[in-house]
């Protein structure tokens, strides 16, 4: 188990290497001028030679991302002699348009999105498996038929539509719930659970439906092989045979679209959830850079969610092998 881990570990390592290269190469040798836009549209030639000096765009690209790799690990230091700004690890540059380390911008707006991330991705798992498997053991009946049918109607639901109508439902009309907003969990659980629920429920309703539907066509599968029936030829409980020897089985496909899933709604891609719901998350926050042309930010939050999905296929191997141990020998 530790060299498989240790070759995922190192195979991450390198994919995220190369994806920082990608993204530095696409935000900052594409442009024609990145120093323009972080100078603004009047700006004299001085001041805008100033600016690509202080910002190291008059050096070759290799440097460029030397020293942008470098700043992750050790930080740096933008400007001049005049001019200085410290630049802390792990730095991923100065915003254009706030002047502050883009890092510290992420780190602010991260709780958010974990917080949705971590409360949508528990009851949209439990519950769309749950009743995934309980429309493969009853095909056919009742059951069956409620639970694809729930299914196809939470597909089709977009969530901006879904968003309003459940702010206008339980907030306006009813008022059964408090404006959705985020407080850190530290300084009131409860208010950080009241303000959460509507946007986990919009995330629940939409991820629900992909995820019944994926567990009730694995579980339909594994529940034909021929080592369910001998298990249930020898006398096993039913209880056992479904989730001891089916469930494990069906599992795996289950588990890759949930790393991927998770790794997505970690690196803020809930932007449409967040605009709906006021909450500045790291999906609002690359929303507004590339509003703003803020390179640096947009390549932060670009290479973040890379990180993070990267990060999430590697829990996803780990899984794997402790479900399957015949993986760990791949």
């Amino acid at each position: 188990m530790f060299r498989y881990l240790i070759r995922r570990l190192l195979a991450a390592a390198v994919v995220i290497v190369v994806i920082s290269l990608i993204t530095f190469v696409i935000f900052f040798a594409l442009p024609s001028n990145p120093a323009l836009l972080a100078c603004g549209k009047t700006c004299s030639p001085s001041r805008l030679a100033e600016i690509k000096h202080s910002l190291g765009l008059d050096q070759s690209l290799a440097t460029q991302y030397w020293n942008f790799a470098k700043g992750i690990v050790a930080g740096r230091t933008f400007g001049d002699n005049s001019v200085v700004v410290q630049c802390s690890a792990p730095c991923l540059g100065i915003s254009f348009a706030s002047d502050t380390p883009v890092f510290q911008t992420l780190m602010q707006d991260f709780p958010v999105d974990l917080s949705l991330a971590l409360g949508s991705a528990v009851i949209f798992l439990i519950v769309g498996v749950g009743l995934g498997v309980l429309a493969a053991v009853r095909k056919g009946r009742l059951a069956d038929k409620l639970s694809v049918g729930f299914a196809l109607l939470g597909v089709s639901l977009m969530p901006f539509f879904l968003g309003l109508v459940l702010l206008w439902a339980f907030v306006d009309k009813w008022q059964l719930l408090p404006a959705p907003g985020y407080t850190p969990i530290t300084q009131d659980p409860v208010a950080w659970f009241e303000g959460l629920i509507l946007p986990w429920a919009t995330l629940v309703i939409l991820f629900l439906a992909m995820y019944t539907r994926l567990s009730r066509s694995s579980m339909l599968e594994v529940l034909s092989e021929d080592y369910i029936r001998t298990a249930r030829a020898k006398g096993l409980p039913r209880r056992t045979v479904i989730l001891k020897h089916g469930l494990r089985a069906a599992i795996t496909p289950i588990v890759t679209i949930f790393g991927m899933d998770f790794g997505y709604l970690i690196g803020g891609t809930a932007v449409i959830t967040e605009s709906v719901f006021g909450l500045n998350g790291i999906g609002k926050l690359a929303v507004d850079s590339v509003t703003n042309f803020d390179l640096p930010t947009i390549l932060a939050t670009t290479l973040f969610a890379a990180v993070a999905i990267v990060l999430a296929n590697v829990v996803v191997d780990i899984v794997y092998g402790l479900i399957d141990p015949r993986v760990r020998l791949a």
